[in-house]
């Protein structure tokens, strides 16, 4: 392992594949660690909060495990935090699952809400629309495919920003039935609907490209 690899915590709450998280980190050169402990995951030069199930019972682990105070803080210091999946899900305003409304983080604004679809869950392979300028998806081309699995989403969302000294979000859309949201960069917090660590080449270029803004 070079003295030079970047140091990321793949945050352990109970709600996430993070073994495989870990070995895609580790396959692109990070150095990387699973745990829950504090210090740990604020000292990291990048934070992973990985993400699967319900979104009320992830928002209950994080909770439990400080996860919500850890990302909370890491950001207000600019320090970088990625989600995946439900992971990502839980960094917006709230979550709707059978009728049941739960807060997320609010770290952004909009709603999870059930995909409308012929099928749900979207499960398999999609490819997806990145803006002009990503830094997520450099090196990527617009046939590049990655692996979903999801029945909820955000499927209407935009967030204004009104002070030109801050950069408005980067918004990534795929379509399922209809389009919804599949990936984000707003400065130090990018995420991602999809599974970088189950999209093969694709995955490994757009974690390659997250660890090298770390």
């Amino acid at each position: 392992m070079s003295a030079a690899a970047k140091k990321v915590v793949v945050f352990d709450y109970g709600f996430g594949n993070v073994r495989s998280a870990e070995r895609a980190l580790a396959h692109v050169g990070a150095d990387v660690e699973i745990t829950r402990d504090y210090d740990r995951a604020m000292n990291a030069d990048g934070l992973l909060v990985p993400g699967v199930g319900a979104f009320s019972a992830c928002m209950q682990g994080l909770r439990d495990a400080r996860g919500d105070w850890i990302v909370g803080r890491r950001l207000s210091g600019g320090r970088p935090v990625m989600g995946i999946c439900v992971g990502m899900q839980i960094l917006f305003e709230r979550g709707i699952e059978h009728g049941v409304e739960t807060e997320g983080l609010d770290e952004w604004p909009g709603v999870v809400e059930p995909l409308n679809a012929p099928v749900v869950p979207h499960m398999g392979w999609n490819t997806v629309k990145a803006p002009e300028g990503s830094e997520l998806f450099a090196g990527l081309d617009a046939e590049a495919r990655f692996y979903f699995v999801h029945s909820y989403a955000v499927r209407d969302w935009s967030l204004e920003v009104t002070n030109p000294k801050i950069r408005a979000p980067r918004v990534t859309w795929a379509t399922h039935g209809e389009p919804f949201v599949a990936a984000v960069e707003n400065g130090a917090l990018w995420a991602t609907q999809f599974h970088p660590e189950k999209s093969g080449d694709a995955g490994a270029q757009l974690l390659t490209n997250w660890i090298g803004t770390l």
